[in-house]
């Protein structure tokens, strides 16, 4: 989440969890009122220091703003309603300069939770864009909530409804069928959130009050500083550790190509420079292409990669622009095996099709234009760069030359606009025949997402895997995944047959001194799968259902926090919510999880 939707957050949480809206609105102090109320709150601090994966992408998150959404209006709503037409009314009277004072001076309340540094700079560098994009944005404020917060159903509001056209009639589906046992094979790693902090210090501070640590400091008294080879808490991997999971893949794997989406840089999101972003491109790539000096990679851009983080605006918008990324981003990538075929659209977009083996179409997407973090979308998000028509342009050509698609990207799709995701999974359910795997990155975690016929809702049609993070953050161990998928032959499926994932225990790690790998575990036989198809997971998720508070689920959390976490961690609710995850391809789907047990 950008840092200026966190900085709302923080503030939202830290008032109106304690204080009705209506005395806010009667108070004649509101400032003493505050600073009561932060003042009572210390206790919090360290909780909100350590946000980012703890608090955003946890199953027991989800589950809170699942809980959250049944009260008639959340209360960080309320607060979007009330402070969206403030801003809008300083921009129209020419008063921008009042919005960064009172922002700074809302940060000086909040240095009790957030470290001033962290907020002075994310006001440094979100402050012109929030301004700009509420200048020129369509939407009320209404919208604007609705997007930024979730605090109305998007689909109500139709400047922010829009369809992509597909051409011909569906044909009949073909589920896929098992390939003979003596059928060529392909292994392919996927790497993806690598997150390389060149600032990592060992036995440095890293429970700090940053979002980020492990950098600076000394450890506070009754606490471990942080180890050498990495750390669980608010820390990204170091340039030694990512090196020598890499070196370990390439020793150790036999594979024939990468997949490669996205978030090279670190997470020091509040401080970041166009310079610092390159210098990261530049310098993880070099190691890879070292590293694997024989192996094509086929790249997809992550969130990280943009400075500010998460904002790429699109070519509409002309007082910023991001072809200093995207001209890095053609040049690295063509030197890691990519064809020289692909510049155009990459320097357009970061998105690109290739032929990977004959037969085999790869389409990567820059999902970062369907992100609701990036606001430039608020501005117009109807199909940014026309790159959903492109893709069913592409599609329908592999169909028309009997191709099966592979699509990267770095956000799965759930974590879409509603109208791009459901667009998206219009899409997929269209090409079924065509697609024969999806897969992204972003969440850090070892999830799978089974997508379901838009009209028979019990049908799976496609299946999407989000690989785990080669960072830790946050309370993860370092992976990588390699599949095993159906190989290049006349009439390939082109599906995969299997996956594999492999952690570095950190705990191990650090406390031998030594990199210490493990082969976390193989899908088909960790879940007793005999095939990894659609129908495959699809009835493993309903074995998840009928024991939700069983081993199955057990072992599910365990694999999705890469071994940190003992499952038996993961109570009801959150199992839900993470057997939810399983069968959310959409954003905002009201219904995606009405067959799985209600919270108790």
């Amino acid at each position: 989440m950008a840092c200026l939707t966190y900085l709302l957050l923080v503030f939202v949480f830290t008032t109106f969890t304690s204080i009705d809206t209506r005395s806010v609105q009667q108070e004649p102090n509101v400032e003493l009122l505050l600073t009561k109320r932060l003042n009572e709150n210390k206790r919090l601090t360290m909780t909100i220091a350590s946000y980012r994966h703890r608090f955003e992408h946890s199953p027991n998150f989800k589950a809170f703003r699942w809980a959250l959404s049944q009260q008639a209006t959340p209360p960080y709503c309320d607060f979007c309603y009330l402070f969206i037409p403030a801003l809008r009314f300083l921009i129209e009277i020419n008063e921008t300069v009042h919005i960064e004072n009172v922002t700074l001076v809302l940060c000086k309340k909040l240095e009790l939770f957030l470290d001033i540094d962290v907020c002075y700079g994310a006001v440094h560098e979100y402050k012109d864009a929030v301004i700009e994009i509420l200048s020129i944005t369509p939407l009320n404020s209404k919208e604007l909530c609705a997007l930024t917060f979730d605090c109305e159903d998007p689909a109500d509001f139709p400047i922010l409804r829009w369809n992509v056209t597909l051409p011909g009639s569906k044909p009949t589906p073909k589920p896929p069928q098992p390939p003979s046992p003596d059928s060529s094979k392909l292994k392919i790693l996927h790497l993806s959130d690598i997150h390389v902090d060149f600032s990592y210090k060992p036995d440095s501070q890293a429970d700090c009050t940053k979002p980020l640590c492990c950098r600076e400091g000394q450890a506070r008294p009754g606490h471990a500083g942080a180890g050498f080879w990495g750390d669980y808490r608010n820390c990204d991997i170091p340039i030694w550790t990512a090196q020598a999971m890499l070196q370990y893949a390439s020793a150790i794997e036999d594979f024939d190509f990468i997949y490669y989406t996205g978030d090279l840089p670190p997470h020091n999101v509040w401080n970041q420079s166009r310079d610092e972003q390159l210098y990261s491109i530049k310098t993880i790539n070099q190691l890879l292409a070292q590293i694997f000096p024989n192996k094509t990679f086929y790249p997809a851009v992550g969130n990280h990669e943009a400075a500010p983080c998460n904002l790429f605006p699109t070519p509409a918008i002309r007082s910023e622009n991001i072809s200093w990324l995207y001209e890095a981003l053609a040049d690295s990538w063509l030197t890691l095996g990519l064809p020289s075929d692909t510049r155009d659209t990459i320097s357009l977009g970061a998105f690109y099709t290739t032929i990977v083996r004959p037969g085999l179409r790869l389409i990567s997407l820059n999902m970062n234009y369907c992100s609701s973090e990036n606001y430039w979308l608020f501005v117009n998000a109807t199909d940014p760069l026309g790159q959903l028509q492109w893709l069913v342009q592409w599609l329908q050509y592999a169909e028309d030359h009997d191709e099966k698609v592979h699509i990267i990207g770095h956000h799965p799709p759930r974590s879409c606009l509603a109208a791009f995701s459901w667009n998206f999974h219009s899409i997929v359910n269209r090409y079924e025949n065509t697609i024969a795997g999806q897969f992204y990155g972003h969440t850090h975690n070892d999830e799978f997402i089974v997508f379901y016929d838009d009209v028979d809702n019990q049908r799976p049609t496609s299946m999407a895997y989000v690989t785990p993070s080669l960072t830790t953050q946050a309370f993860l161990n370092p992976g990588y995944r390699v599949y095993t998928m159906d190989g290049s032959y006349q009439n390939s499926s082109y599906w995969v047959l299997d996956h594999r994932t492999v952690i570095m225990n950190l705990t191990a790690s650090n406390l031998y001194n030594k990199t210490i790998f493990v082969d976390e575990y193989g899908a088909r036989d960790a879940y007793q799968m005999q095939n990894l198809f659609p129908l495959d997971w699809h009835n493993l998720t309903q074995r998840m259902q009928n024991d939700i508070d069983g081993p199955l689920m057990t072992l599910a959390y365990t694999y999705y926090t890469k071994s940190y976490s003992n499952g038996t961690k993961c109570d009801h609710e959150c199992r839900r919510s993470l057997l939810c995850n399983f069968r959310t391809a959409r954003s905002d789907d009201p219904h995606a999880c009405d067959s799985i047990p209600t919270y108790r």
